[in-house]
């Protein structure tokens, strides 16, 4: 076996030095390599116009290399703080839990949260020492439309107290029934889609007042894709005067 030694390697009709052999062992290429297929075709390995010093490191593993705009399958990773954006998020949305912006409930006569992306199948209303100036029975209503237009009939379910009677409800998911002026309500309200645009709602409330609790559950559907949900009392007569109120949604 013969044993070449050269610094720098061109082609014999070109004046370009094409490759360059450095010292400590390193190759220098004066343009892209191209690479061919086992059966057709070619794959040219480019480094962008202004490189600097840069250097990519390939796992120890038989492989498939994952590309910028590929579309392909990961498996094992771990994502560190990412930033998902986009259509991303929309094929996450089982994944991916948001919280709105609380609002104090200490005014009005209806707290709405509005913007619920058209993928969200589970919205939980968070209630932290809500009261309001009547005794009209609390509820919630489900919107739908870029201007939410809420559902106010067609709700069926029921809410009871603590030892209580059971009240039936049908203008809106309710969740607190028999309040009194000086409560104030502390819990959670799940809404949760089953199949297009159908919802049903479970809820657990404390009354941190007179330490007693209030049941709620039912089921309703809107007429397209659920974008709003809002919290107001039968009739939405009463004004709120107590608390702050918001959502998670997934």
């Amino acid at each position: 076996m013969s044993t070449v030694k050269a610094t720098n390697i061109q082609e014999p009709n070109s004046a370009t030095v094409n490759i360059t052999l450095g010292t400590s062992g390193q190759v220098t290429l004066a343009k892209s390599p191209v690479l061919n297929g086992s059966t057709s075709g070619t794959l040219t390995i480019a480094a962008p116009a202004v490189a600097g010093t840069n250097t990519i490191t390939f796992p120890a593993a038989t492989d498939t290399v994952a590309t910028l705009a590929a579309t392909q399958t990961l498996t094992n990773k771990t994502l560190t703080s990412p930033t998902i954006t986009g259509a991303v998020v929309s094929s996450m949305a089982s994944s991916v839990l948001t919280s709105a912006t609380a609002q104090a409930s200490t005014s009005g006569t209806s707290i709405d949260f509005t913007g619920i992306p058209s993928w969200v199948k589970r919205v939980t209303v968070m209630f932290s020492g809500v009261g309001t100036s009547g005794t009209n029975n609390y509820i919630i209503q489900l919107g739908y439309g870029a201007t939410p237009t809420y559902v106010t009939s067609g709700y069926l379910g029921s809410a009871t107290t603590q030892g209580g009677t059971s009240t039936a409800f049908s203008t809106g998911f309710m969740f607190n029934s028999s309040p009194g002026a000086t409560d104030a309500y502390s819990g959670i309200a799940t809404i949760t889609n089953i199949t297009g645009n159908a919802w049903t709602m479970t809820s657990m409330i404390g009354n941190t007042v007179n330490n007693n609790m209030r049941y709620g559950a039912g089921n309703v559907s809107t007429v397209t894709v659920l974008t709003a949900v809002r919290i107001t009392t039968v009739g939405s007569t009463d004004t709120f005067d107590a608390g702050t109120i918001n959502i998670m949604y997934e």
